[in-house]
């Protein structure tokens, strides 16, 4: 089992920046994917950025050319560079990490709270 452990998220106004970090409590089988998700009450968890062992990325377009998404796989985390944050980012943002193999295990963090004030 893996436990993922975020931090960082926090009270922002419009226009600035926050940093979420992701630890794994172990390594992840590889090849696999790492990455963040968020929700806001009543809808769907939504897919934010995704980065795989091999450094492909994928953004969601509401987050394009403002968020940047790093991992580091020899300390088994990842990081979201959040910049030009805007109120509708507001949203509990939840660290995920995924193994791209038969069993295809998935783990989810406990979610950290970021809220854009305008």
């Amino acid at each position: 089992q893996v436990q993922l452990v975020e931090s960082g998220g926090g009270l922002v106004q419009a226009g600035g920046s926050l940093r979420l970090s992701c630890a794994a409590s172990r390594s992840i089988f590889k090849p696999n994917v790492m990455g963040w998700y968020r929700q806001t009450p009543g809808k769907q968890r939504e897919l934010v950025a995704t980065m795989t062992s091999g450094e492909s990325t994928n953004y969601s377009d509401s987050v394009k050319g403002r968020f940047a998404i790093s991992r580091d796989n020899a300390k088994n985390t990842v990081t979201l560079q959040m910049s030009s944050l805007k109120p509708e980012d507001t949203a509990v943002y939840y660290c995920n990490a995924r193994e791209l193999t038969i069993a295809g295990d998935n783990y989810w963090g406990q979610g950290t709270q970021v809220t854009v004030s305008s």
